[in-house]
């Protein structure tokens, strides 16, 4: 979660030499009060290692080493952001820049299409997941870096750039012009009717434009009779605290505390409430969560719970309550300091203790859990009703049931597949009937239709892909996985050729933390109920 602001250059000066410090070790902070003293330290061992060191050194490579080390000293939020990585956090924030609408890696020196957005120019012109971009304007990209590639493909809206791509399964490059325009960032990836009387909504992330999309799902829901909402916050990883807030405040009534943040610069102490009437009043509201729902995330799902608007399913939740504000510094690099911890309303700090290194705080997400974990007597809280919560480490969920992949509990096997994309990889295999866009001849093709299901004969033709990948089939996980297998199959075969709502729709109805939340909504129901009748007692005159 963060706060974004700029930092004048004067500022800079003094927040790398607050950082020094933490550097050179506590002795010569102890010892060093004044700043430029720190500041002429730095400065010196740069100026001996730039003239004095066996090779040349990038001095730029060296200070953003150094102040990358200063902010581990502090804690596993506070990072350094290189011009880079600056602008793509301001992109992510943003929701919208101009390109192709591609996510880009390099993959064995080919510039590899990693990810696509929805209704992007390259989505439109058939460009899928996996494909290698060859040539762009003619050039061989063999042994380009990703930032190459970037500068090259991306430009004025309206314009064009011609890009050769080398697909599995076709016989020669396949030509494309395409042309650039504004890219939007989804950051809702599925909103539709589970049933008749059900909506779900996939938060996957949050950006500026977080919500208003958030908004417009909702009142088309609404529109097509949902009377109660299942909304999964699962993997979700944050976003601007602004955003949390605006979409807490669609489920909670005005006044009610959503967040409060406590910190010692100025302005840091913040209570944040509900300032307008909720867009979705008395709906019975099941949140779901995983241990990779973090940060604004948490803020939503935390005020949901404390104030009995919604019951929460899934595992515990990641644990970050550490607020960070940004701050461009100089030359396009950024600063991401955490500057506070974040309470929930009944006053819960939900962050996590971490060990000296990190290690086994960042590792978190790939450790089992446990349904009960004990907790110190100062961290039992309180939702409106009297129900129990508890801060020290994630927002507990109400009922725990365990999901971490696309809420399904495979086998350590099954993890492996998931987590080595061969499940991505295989439905490269396919196509769509009826798709038009790419008119090359391909050999070796699978055709399916939207709507398809996952036969026998395709869980077999994935079982000798694996074998031809020279992936040992453990038997008995694979017979124990084989409803993930499926549904991972269909998954991807449906991200890559339909549609991302199609994806989704189809994973709930067998993901089985989804299904068992939605035998949930009798608890929700109840939870709407007592806080309807709260909330018209206290206004009952005395």
């Amino acid at each position: 979660m963060f706060r974004s602001r700029t930092l004048p250059a004067a500022v800079f000066a003094v927040v790398v030499s607050a950082l020094v410090g933490g550097f050179f070790g506590r002795s010569a902070l102890a010892t060093q009060d004044r700043v430029s003293d720190r500041y002429r330290v730095f400065t010196a061992a740069l100026s001996s290692i730039e003239r004095q060191y066996v090779e040349p050194v990038e001095t730029e490579r060296v200070v953003y080493s150094a102040i990358n080390g200063m902010l581990q000293t502090l804690d596993p939020h506070s990072s350094f952001l290189d011009p880079r990585t600056y602008a793509q956090l301001r992109e992510r924030q943003e929701g919208r820049y101009y390109g192709l609408g591609i996510t880009i890696q390099v993959i064995d020196g080919d510039i590899t299409v990693v990810a696509l957005f929805e209704g992007s120019p390259a989505y439109r012109r058939g460009v899928r997941r996996g494909d290698v971009i060859a040539r762009i304007k003619g050039a061989d990209t063999k042994g380009w870096t990703s930032d190459r590639a970037v500068r090259e493909l991306r430009g004025p809206r309206g314009s064009t750039v011609g890009i050769s791509l080398r697909r599995q399964g076709y016989d020669q490059l396949i030509d494309l012009t395409v042309e650039r325009d504004e890219i939007n960032i989804p950051t809702i990836q599925g909103a539709f009717m589970v049933d008749a009387q059900t909506g779900y909504v996939r938060l996957r992330d949050f950006s500026e434009t977080t919500d208003r999309d958030l908004g417009r799902a909702i009142e088309e829901l609404k529109a097509s009779g949902m009377r109660q909402l299942m909304l999964d916050l699962r993997d979700n990883p944050g976003g601007p605290l602004d955003q949390a807030i605006k979409v807490s405040n669609r489920f909670l009534s005005r006044g009610d505390m959503i967040v409060y943040t406590r910190g010692r610069v100025p302005n840091s102490d913040q209570d944040y409430r509900a300032t307008e009437p909720p867009s979705v009043a008395g709906l019975p509201i099941v949140v779901l969560v995983n241990r990779n729902s973090a940060s604004a995330a948490e803020i939503v799902a935390g005020a949901l719970q404390d104030h009995d608007r919604a019951f929460v399913v899934g595992e515990t939740t990641f644990g970050k309550a550490l607020v960070q504000s940004i701050y461009r510094i100089s030359q396009g690099a950024g600063l991401a300091l955490t500057t506070a911890r974040y309470y929930t309303p009944s006053g819960r700090l939900i962050q996590r203790p971490w060990d000296g290194s990190f290690d086994e705080y960042l590792s978190y997400t790939m450790r089992e859990q446990q349904g009960q974990r004990a907790h110190e007597p100062d961290q039992l809280k309180y939702t409106d009703s009297g129900r129990k919560v508890f801060g020290g480490g994630g927002v507990e969920p109400d009922v725990h049931v365990a999901g971490p992949v696309e809420g399904f509990n495979p086998t350590r096997f099954g993890r492996l597949l998931y987590a080595r994309q061969f499940f991505a990889s295989f439905a490269e295999r396919f196509s769509a009937e009826g798709d038009t866009r790419i008119n090359v001849a391909g050999h070796d093709r699978r055709y399916v239709p939207r709507g398809f299901e996952v036969s026998d004969a395709i869980v077999s033709d994935f079982r000798a892909y694996l074998e031809g990948r020279r992936v040992r089939i453990d038997e008995e996980a694979f017979a124990k996985d084989r409803e993930f297998v499926r549904a991972m199959i269909r998954y991807e075969i449906d991200l890559a050729l339909f549609s991302v709502e199609d994806a989704r729709r189809h994973l709930v109805a067998t993901d089985p933390q989804a299904q068992f939340a939605l035998a949930q909504f009798p608890e929700a129901i109840k939870l709407t109920e007592l806080r309807r009748s709260r909330v018209t007692a206290s206004r009952e005159p005395r």
